[in-house]
């Protein structure tokens, strides 16, 4: 168990967001922090805004090497990729009144489920469970943003995890999550996550960019978040991330 949701509080509109803080304690927290991945790793997604990726999609084949390759981020990966994750996630979300219907399953079930899978012959997982994944991502202090969007809708739920040292970071920089509502009011139906400019947005509602948290969010079809282009001028900063994301299996949409 890497995180930690004692603290999570919620607000509920335009939908459902929150923040824990803090996420892990201080020592493991220091750990991810100090073996990020190196810059060169990562892939330029301009379509998006002004971003670098690193995942299991974009520079798959860095992204596994470097898991590989590192004890820290290969158990974490193990972690994220299990059931224990997912319904911890859901349980954390549940305790707040937000209940996505997830089923939480004992060993025994799990067993029981893949023995009846094999009897028939498939080796596929349970039709409707959930998955996750995580996303290294990075956007340069000096003009780095993310256009206005809903997420697609293969998401259920998004953790925006802060990475960064001690004093690495300047607030004035910019660099927090925003809250969107398009100023068109017939615009804000978006489940199949077009992206807009931020002209055409209201900001309702800001969460800062700080060190050892997570903003976490349902996929809505109004959940309009970006962040604006941050305002750091002569520098190489980098506003770190790590974006996990739990899903629904691949053709199952609504």
């Amino acid at each position: 168990m890497y995180f930690n949701y004692d603290h999570l509080n919620f607000l509920y509109e335009p939908f459902p967001i929150g923040l824990a803080k803090p996420l892990m304690d201080k020592d493991t927290y220091r750990q991810f922090v100090d073996n990020w991945p190196d810059k060169k790793m990562f892939k330029s997604m301009p379509q998006l805004g002004n971003k670098f990726s690193l995942s299991q999609k974009f520079n798959s084949d860095e992204y596994h090497e470097f898991i590989k390759s590192n004890p820290l981020w290969r158990d974490f990966h193990s972690w994220i990729k299990s059931d224990d994750f997912v319904d911890g996630v859901m349980d954390a979300l549940k305790s707040k009144n937000i209940d996505l219907g997830h089923k939480n399953r004992t060993m025994m079930q799990r067993v029981r489920k893949r023995t009846k899978n094999l009897v028939k012959g498939s080796l596929a997982p349970t039709g409707t469970k959930l998955k996750a994944r995580f996303e290294f991502q990075m956007m340069p202090a000096n003009g780095g943003h993310i256009l206005p969007h809903t997420d697609t809708p293969q998401k259920i739920v998004t953790l925006v995890v802060s990475m960064m040292q001690p004093g690495e970071w300047d607030p004035a920089w910019g660099g927090a999550t925003d809250l969107n509502m398009p100023k068109d009011i017939t615009q804000s139906f978006n489940y199949l996550n077009r992206y807009d400019s931020f002209e055409n947005m209201d900001v309702l509602n800001s969460f800062e960019f700080t060190e050892n948290q997570a903003v976490i969010f349902v996929k809505t079809f109004n959940s309009w978040h970006s962040v604006q282009p941050m305002q750091a001028k002569g520098t190489t900063a980098m506003r770190k991330t790590l974006i996990i994301n739990i899903e629904k299996p691949k053709g199952i949409v609504l």
